[in-house]
């Protein structure tokens, strides 16, 4: 990945100070600062832990995008994410690698194909249109390997792949253009804090005067935000991906498929498979290890469902695991931090981070420089939403 930001940016007297500072270089915080900058605020410093670009959760991203989701706000961050990857190249020069070849979600019984026209009831209202319903017969069809009894399914055929390093690529190159200085290896370490405001952010080179933070930190989020005497319940998840050697068994532009039963998906990335199953591990929730067990049962579940994947070898070594930042509703904290006035939370996106950054990155801008956002009403994610008894609903299926 070639960003223009080169390992332990110079730190120097301009460093010392910035209208915005953003803890985090990942995709998140990469598009706020690219919003600010293109709505007039230059003078943003993005600071991460990581020696260069790419090397936290953004990299270790299976790249999925979909709308079909099971709230009204989640549906409406997709739609405006999926206006902004349109228009992504001609406004970053950078391909986002959108590839709209839909997701699959089949589902075995009954009652689980009824909750998911349900939620395409609910997608519908929200706007998105393209979503249906399928029968067992049309599922399959889509995914002919898939030899899995199934009561039925649903689709929508804009939902898709994209590229997670080429979106952090791009925006960051962006708002360099625009002025936006990146540090990394750069940690927060602190703040200088008075009361309810934020004065400064220290990292281990020295201060940065602050006039806004924002939290970007991803699976660290909640470390971050201890810092500045905030407790925010978003806390990391290991998420597994088994990756086999390169293979033409299955088309590249086939749908991302889910199994509602159990969360297993595949799809197919540059010539191999992508085997992804969501569990809860015990343990250390910074580990991103990829343990034998784990990946004796995804192999089961692929080798049952797809049989032809009996015959595809599985390329151990180059198997990976990325955190997510789980929020309790699994949506986004997004809007000022309680208790400090000029700290911002973009936190617990729960795996949605990648495919709704450039909403988030819109709309945070909106908030930080308009007092609020405007585009969407993002008041179904405001921080305090828990502390209020007030999370997003939303089901489990999706």
């Amino acid at each position: 990945m070639n960003v223009a930001a080169e390992p332990r940016a110079i730190y120097d007297s301009a460093m010392q100070s910035a209208d915005v500072v953003i803890v985090g270089a990942g995709v998140m915080g990469a598009s706020i600062a690219y919003h600010l900058a293109r709505a007039g605020c230059a003078n943003v410093a993005v600071i991460d832990q990581a020696a260069r670009s790419g090397e936290g959760s953004t990299g270790r991203a299976a790249g999925g995008f979909r709308a079909q989701f099971d709230s009204a706000i989640g549906v409406q961050m997709s739609l405006l994410s999926r206006e902004k990857l349109a228009r992504f190249r001609d406004e970053t020069g950078v391909d986002p690698g959108y590839q709209p070849v839909g997701y699959l979600f089949l589902a075995r019984r009954q009652a689980e194909v009824d909750v998911l026209l349900q939620l395409q009831a609910l997608q519908k209202a929200a706007g998105l249109h393209e979503a249906r319903q399928l029968s067992p017969d049309e599922a399959l069809a889509l995914n002919p390997a898939v030899r899995w009894e199934i009561a039925g399914a649903t689709f929508c055929p804009t939902d898709g792949y994209i590229r997670p390093l080429e979106i952090l690529r791009g925006y960051t190159e962006a708002a360099q253009r625009l002025g936006v200085r990146f540090v990394f290896g750069a940690p927060c370490t602190g703040f200088d804090q008075h009361g309810e405001t934020i004065r400064a952010v220290r990292t281990p080179d020295g201060e940065i005067a602050a006039g806004a933070v924002v939290n970007a930190a991803g699976a660290w989020a909640g470390r971050v935000a201890e810092l500045a005497g905030v407790r925010i319940p978003v806390r990391p998840l290991r998420r597994r991906v088994a990756i086999t050697r390169p293979t033409e068994l299955l088309p590249p532009d086939m749908p991302m498929t889910i199994f509602v039963e159990d969360g297993f998906h595949l799809r197919v990335r540059d010539g191999r498979i992508l085997l992804l199953w969501p569990d809860d591990p015990d343990g250390d929730p910074f580990d991103t290890s990829v343990d034998d067990a784990w990946i004796e049962q995804v192999m089961r579940f692929a080798h049952e469902r797809l049989p032809c994947l009996r015959d595809v070898v599985l390329d151990r070594p180059a198997c990976w695991a990325g955190l997510y930042e789980m929020s309790p509703d699994h949506h986004v904290l997004l809007g000022g931090a309680p208790g400090v006035e000029n700290l911002y939370l973009a936190n617990g996106s729960s795996g949605h981070g990648v495919m709704h950054s450039p909403a988030i990155g819109q709309l945070m801008a909106e908030i930080i420089l308009e007092g609020a956002a405007r585009t969407l009403d993002t008041h179904p994610l405001r921080p305090s939403r828990f502390d209020e008894g007030d999370p997003v609903r939303g089901n489990a299926l999706l």
